[in-house]
């Protein structure tokens, strides 16, 4: 998961916010719509907003 957040072209000094948004543009449209997949996205965005905190 780091090497993705790595990949998230963003900054330290960047809000959760725009870490969610950049994360988001990582995910395919299949993913993004389908219902089963909602847990998944969201600890995906959670591990991405935990590297976030932690850089």
């Amino acid at each position: 998961m780091y090497a993705t957040y790595l990949r998230l072209d963003i900054t330290v000094w960047d809000s959760s916010r725009i870490v969610i948004r950049a994360a988001r543009r990582k995910l395919d449209r299949p993913a993004l719509r389908d219902p089963v997949m909602r847990d998944a996205r969201k600890r995906f965005y959670r591990a991405m907003l935990l590297h976030h905190t932690e850089s």
